[in-house]
């Protein structure tokens, strides 16, 4: 098992959850984070850390289209260790649907 981020991350991107992460797995793109899947222990901090609740447990169904865009991005964009400031608009866009489709980012992020 590992832990994955999901798209309620897309554009509200808090980083809670890379201050309290003991292995640093998490990476940085343009308007998301992910978990790097090989590198994640499992431990599991890092979930109830996540503001917008984009953290998920692989195990959970139907997730394995964010399994993949995890260890996909991870190995694409910089490795994030320092919490930085959320964008300024994060709120609104907490929990809107179909981000994936609208408004995900291939582009890396700045990372550390």
């Amino acid at each position: 098992m590992t832990y994955i981020v999901t798209d309620n991350c897309i554009k509200c991107k808090y980083m809670d959850c890379i201050e309290v992460c003991p292995v640093d797995c998490f990476y940085e793109g343009d308007n998301m984070l992910v978990i790097h899947p090989d590198e994640c222990i499992d431990c599991g901090v890092c979930e109830p850390e996540c503001p917008a609740e984009a953290i998920k447990p692989d195990t959970e169904p139907g997730l394995d289209q964010w399994l993949q865009i995890n260890a996909e991005y991870a190995e694409k964009w910089p490795n994030i260790t320092a919490k930085k400031e959320p964008p300024a608009d994060a709120k609104e866009f907490d929990g809107v649907e179909g981000k994936y489709e609208k408004y995900f980012s291939p582009e890396p992020g700045e990372g550390d």
